[in-house]
């Protein structure tokens, strides 16, 4: 299955503009959102990555949507506890039913100003219908070279997900669902 839109031959309900997906979310971080090294646990950014990207897919499809994949997550930089944790997410590529979805973590530390990007992800969401069924989702046309750049270079990253679940269903099958002690 080739997933450039290039020459894609399926009616999605028209076209959007990446703007349209836009999701921005802050939140102030506190003490007990940190670990042993006073910083945000990976797991809680995870989480509210995940969401955030979510709000994006299900902004542009116009449908629930899963998390087909988390593809990246990158941890750039640390987040301390009093500093605001801030996401931008948005669709930057189409496939029929799937969207992938940008993630920019930017930190600041609320008492100097300074803002640093700290993380980067890239997840993949399928469109469901009200029939449970992945459903077609919009072509998304981007506008600002940042949106033409993540929107080219997006084949290449379908293509490395394909090859990654292709290599995670043939380890499921090779170490399958036996216990260490059988």
């Amino acid at each position: 299955m080739n997933e450039s839109n290039a020459g894609a031959e399926w009616s999605a309900p028209g076209s959007k503009t990446v703007r349209d997906s836009r999701v921005i979310k802050s939140s102030h971080v506190m003490p007990q959102d940190t670990n042993n090294h006073n910083t945000l646990f990976g797991g809680k950014l995870m989480a509210y990555i995940d969401d955030n990207a979510a709000l994006s897919a299900m902004r542009h499809a116009r449908s629930l949507v899963v998390t087909a994949s988390t593809d990246s997550v990158d941890f750039l930089h640390p987040i301390r506890p009093n500093y605001e944790v801030s996401l931008e997410s948005y669709v930057t590529w189409t496939h029929k039913t799937s969207m992938e979805v940008f993630v920019k973590v930017v930190s600041e530390d609320l008492l100097t100003g300074e803002r640093i990007v700290c993380a980067t992800a890239f997840l993949t969401f399928v469109a469901i219908g009200d029939d449970g069924k992945p459903a077609l989702v919009p072509k998304v046309t981007p506008e600002s070279p940042e949106e033409k750049l993540l929107h080219d270079s997006a084949p290449a990253r379908a293509d490395a997900r394909r090859a990654r679940r292709q290599e995670s269903k043939r380890l499921a099958e090779l170490f399958g669902t036996k216990l260490p002690w059988e």
